[in-house]
Order: C-alpha cells, then structure tokens, then sequence
C-alpha cells in the first residue's frame, strides 16, 4: 500500500491548524526542507522467526502508521516528515539492519529526531548502528529499553531478535545498556548471567510497579546524563497482555500503559535521546486492534516528548 493511502482520516478544518490531525501534517522527504521528526517503517519479522516468535510484526509500521494518522497533532509548527519503509527481503535480515542504519543516519545528518516504527525488536540493531554510523567510533551511546527482555542471547550460528543487545555490548565498548521491565520469568537464569558478565542496568517489572514516580524519573535522567547520545527503545511486549494482546510475546504480568507513558516521557524529554523506536507490535493477533492503537498512542508521547510540547489540559 501506498503511504498517501496509510495517512488518512477525518478533516475537522483545512486551516486552522489546531484542528489538525497527523495525516494533514506530514510530508515525504521529497517535500520537507528540515523535518523535526523523522519517522521510518522497518517492515521486518525475520528476527522474531529465527527467535521462534510469533510472526506478524513486518506488518505493524504501516498499521501503526494509520492509527497515527488519525490522532489530533499537537506539535504545533514542527515538521513531521515520513522516509518510508525498508522492507527485508528474502530473509536477509543484516542486509535490512544495514539499510535502515543508512536511512538512520541520514535523518540524523538532517537534524532530525528519529521514530523509527518496526517491526520485531531486531530493528534496534539497524537503529543502533545508525546513530555510530553518524556519530563515529568515539562518541558514547546509551540505550535504554523498555522491555520484559534482556535479548542477550548468544549469536554464535545467526542473529535474531533475542540477541541485538549482545552484539552491541561486545561490540561496541562505548555503549551502555538499561532495561527497564524485566520480567523474572520472561529470563533464563543464564541471561541473568549475562546481564551481570555485560555489567547492564536493569530495574524488574515489580520495581517499576512499586516505584515512586520521582525516584524512577531520577533513576532514568542518571542514566540518560552519561552518554554523548541515547537510543530509547521499546517492546511492546513489557506491557501487560491484557492492554497489549497483539504482541510477538505476550507478557502476564507487564507493566501499565500509564507507567510506560510515563517512562518514554521521561526519557525523550531529555537533551541527550536523539531517537527512538517501537518493536514487536503483531497486527495479525491483535484482538480489535487494541495493540496498534496503544503502539501509536506511545508514539505519539515520544513525538511530543522530543519536541517539548506536551498537549494542553
């Protein structure tokens, strides 16, 4: 499907840009001299399969896309710009990372603050080396996942979603690594294990439940203030399965959307995250879809997150 086909909905004004919704303020890269926001589809589920997931995310941008498109803006004047999506073919899921790294850092040369939509969590790897590929060798990167999963796993025969966190910390000493989610039995002991050998940062599900809201926003700008840059990134699969039913791994003890709000708004408000992403969304088992609008509903709070305009009450 066509992108001018995705961004539709209902039009409440053709001029009074107070009234509009997304799909009356986004243009192609063809037609955005600077965009404020860059936001690019990775229609990939290649990783889910070889990590024995349920398949479906290769579909989520362009859902994910449309119930954006119906969403009130509240960006004001800022410039919302859509790349399009890069699509794995053939099941060349490093040939797909390599791309999107490409388009990565290319609306990071733009100045753009980047969204990128996935597809399964294999999309951080791509997104990751985007921003190195931008920044160079030297600067430091922070990653903070929102998730109910290390996804340290060893890569010895290939790549999948349950690794991308592994390949970064061995191969990259200048990054860091904080997961905020972690289901305790969503994890094999030996990842565990390798959350402790990596030295990785990481606050379980029943901390974040149990938190005080200003003690965990302190918790995360400690972590933020550390690095030239930060990536935030999140699975959807840390939400509760009851909010969350379409996801790649459904979580029964997930976290609140509220709480997951509240953690992206902490995160993209700050001056260090240049970008963020959204992974493991599975159209094709979401009941009403309830996930897509969910998923575009955080994204929507990245979007305003990054540009500082929070909606008036």
């Amino acid at each position: 499907m066509e992108l001018e086909d995705i961004w539709k909905g209902t039009v409440e004004s053709t001029a009074d840009k107070n009234r509009f919704k997304y799909h009356q303020i986004v243009t192609g890269p063809d037609f955005a001299e600077k965009a404020d926001i860059a936001l690019i589809g990775f229609c990939c589920d290649e990783g889910v399969r070889r990590n024995n997931g349920r398949a479906g995310a290769a579909k989520a941008p362009d859902a994910i896309r449309a119930a954006l498109a119906k969403m009130p803006w509240h960006g004001k004047e800022a410039a919302l710009c859509d790349y399009g999506n890069v699509s794995c073919q053939d099941n060349r899921l490093e040939e797909a990372q390599d791309e999107l790294a490409e388009k990565v850092s290319e609306a990071y040369g733009q100045g753009s603050h980047t969204v990128i939509l996935g597809g399964g969590h294999e999309t951080l790897y791509g997104h990751y080396l985007g921003l190195r590929l931008h920044l160079g060798s030297e600067a430091s990167i922070g990653i903070l996942n929102i998730d109910a999963h290390f996804d340290l796993r060893p890569f010895d025969v290939e790549s999948s979603s349950g690794t991308m966190f592994r390949q970064i910390l061995e191969e990259d000493q200048n990054a860091g690594y904080f997961v905020i989610g972690i289901q305790r039995f969503g994890n094999s002991r030996s990842l565990f294990e390798a959350a402790g050998e990596f030295d990785v940062d990481y606050l379980p599900e029943e901390t974040v439940r149990q938190s005080d809201p200003a003690q965990l926003s302190r918790r995360i700008q400690s972590f933020l203030g550390q690095y030239d840059a930060v990536i935030v990134t999140l699975c959807m699969d840390v939400l509760d399965m009851a909010a969350a039913p379409g996801v790649s791994a459904p979580s029964p003890f997930g976290l609140e959307p509220a709480s997951v709000r509240a953690i992206i708004r902490a995160s993209c408000s700050h001056p260090a995250v240049r970008s963020f992403d959204i992974s493991e969304v599975n159209p094709d088992v979401d009941e009403g879809g309830r996930t897509v609008r969910l998923a575009a509903a955080l994204t929507n709070e990245a979007i305003l997150s990054f540009l500082g305009r929070a909606p008036e009450m």
